[in-house]
């Protein structure tokens, strides 16, 4: 049943990421009126500063799914070990 949970878990990680990317695309838009940096062919022709600060917002969003995603991953395992049962 592990398996199961961590491969679960990786499913949910992997979604909040794809809905993530899309929700800071969006909110990026909306904020900057600009498209989100994106190397197209080669060329990345916005601002140095541009495109540093939108890694490492992406990067911090990143982070944060993937915390929240393990914390939860390990609490859906602690529990299940718990009251296998139950589950």
């Amino acid at each position: 049943m592990n398996l199961i949970l961590k491969l679960l878990g990786t499913g949910a990680s992997l979604g909040a990421g794809i809905l993530s990317a899309k929700l800071l695309d969006f909110l990026w838009t909306r904020i900057t009126g600009n498209e989100p940096p994106r190397d197209k062919d080669g060329v990345l022709d916005v601002s140095l500063r541009t495109a540093v600060t939108f890694a490492v917002v992406s990067g911090a969003v990143s982070q944060a799914i993937r915390v929240l995603t393990n914390r939860g991953t390990q609490r859906a395992i602690q529990r299940y070990q718990k009251t296998p049962e139950v589950v």
